[in-house]
């Protein structure tokens, strides 16, 4: 019996010492929430695809990405976000897709002390820095800097009234808050402000109403697909004006789904849009290449999109974070997290697809005016306008 029970004991110590192993080893888990069905798919699928191009190994620990799916649904995006939390063990999540559905992510990342990072463009997701936002992080550039280089490009073009149409959600309310203030700053006369759904099959009501006040320019404040019902709609219907478009509609599948409709449209773009037509001189040329050239090598010429850049640009926050939470913590703790958080926050002079990072405690993004060039769809194909301003 006394024979039996060293040898339980000696096993017990064995399974004490692969566990204690087992922390100080343990991979790295991030959770990612994407829009890969739903509305919002145009956008979530090309940021799936990039995470397969992630490092697996970062500072010497193997990284696992759980992937999971919400559907483009803010309710959904929730629920996946408390099962990687709280069921999987997450050290830090990525996403979701869109505004709406990271913003409901925020208080779980708040509760969990996670630290996430939104692939999603509202402003209102990292601003302002409080007890809740000092865990969240985002990658696209803000709604505030796309909405300042319309207007200036508006100006230029000798612009005086203007529309808008945009989503009625959290990012058509974002861009409109941001798009009136600078509308007012620039002396133009703001005629008409309407709103559709993402799954919506028409807007003519709304246009209707738009064209019936005869604006210079119109401002389409939507993304991925259902941004090109109104501007095929606005096509359909004469109108001769100037059409912008957000960042949210940087893809392919936006050019296919828009047709001829989209030709002459202008949009604000990070500069992995139009990667190859910028001079050798632009500081982010050469990892907006990077990007392009790895995710063409797996899918095809001419595949690559903004919104897969934002998923690589929130792959490379979390790579260049990593080995510097490492010198304090591990993997699968509290500690590990809070390191991280620590150690985005501190993010500097980290090139990405889409800019420029460099963090602080007061700015969850970091990118400046270098993350944005003006673009117009010229024959089907986008083209590097005049600089932003």
């Amino acid at each position: 019996m006394r024979r039996q029970i060293g040898k339980i004991s000696l096993q017990l110590v064995g399974v004490a010492a692969l566990l204690y192993s087992g922390v100080t080893m343990a991979q790295i888990k991030v959770g990612v929430v994407v829009s890969a069905t739903g509305p919002a798919a145009s956008l979530g699928i090309p940021e799936k695809n990039t995470f397969a191009l992630m490092p697996k190994e970062i500072g010497g620990k193997t990284v696992e990405y759980i992937i999971l799916d919400d559907a483009s649904d803010t309710t959904t995006a929730v629920k996946n976000m408390r099962k990687l939390v709280f069921d999987e063990k997450v050290d830090a999540i990525i996403g979701s897709t869109v505004s709406p559905n990271s913003l409901a992510m925020i208080d779980v990342a708040a509760e969990s002390e996670t630290p996430m990072i939104s692939m999603a463009a509202s402003s209102s997701i990292v601003e302002p820095v409080d007890a809740r936002r000092r865990w969240v992080f985002k990658s696209p550039q803000n709604d505030a800097q796309m909405a300042t280089a319309i207007t200036g490009h508006m100006a230029d073009a000798g612009v005086k009234s203007v529309a808008f149409i945009g989503f009625a959600d959290a990012y058509g309310e974002g861009w409109f808050r941001e798009f009136a203030k600078l509308a007012e700053l620039r002396k133009f006369k703001l005629v008409a402000n309407e709103r559709f759904a993402r799954g919506d099959t028409s807007v003519t009501g709304q246009v209707l109403k738009i064209m019936g006040a005869n604006p210079d320019a119109i401002l389409i404040a939507g993304s991925g697909t259902p941004a090109a019902l109104p501007q095929k709609v606005l096509k359909e219907r004469g109108y001769k004006g100037k059409i912008y478009q957000t960042h949210g509609v940087a893809n392919n599948d936006f050019l296919r789904v828009c047709g001829k409709d989209c030709e002459g449209l202008w949009l604000p773009a990070g500069p992995l849009l139009v990667a190859d037509q910028l001079p050798a001189s632009n500081p982010i040329k050469k990892s907006a290449m990077t990007y392009k050239n790895a995710y063409e090598k797996v899918h095809g010429a001419g595949t690559v999109s903004g919104f897969g850049g934002h998923a690589w640009d929130a792959g490379l926050l979390l790579a260049s974070a990593v080995p510097t939470a490492l010198k304090s913590a591990q993997p699968g703790t509290k500690e590990f997290k809070h390191a991280l958080r620590d150690a985005l926050e501190n993010t500097k002079n980290l090139a990405g697809a889409h800019g420029i990072f460099n963090m602080s405690k007061t700015d969850h993004l970091g990118l400046d005016q270098r993350s944005r060039e003006m673009v117009q769809v010229v024959k089907g194909t986008w083209k590097l306008g005049a600089p932003a301003k």
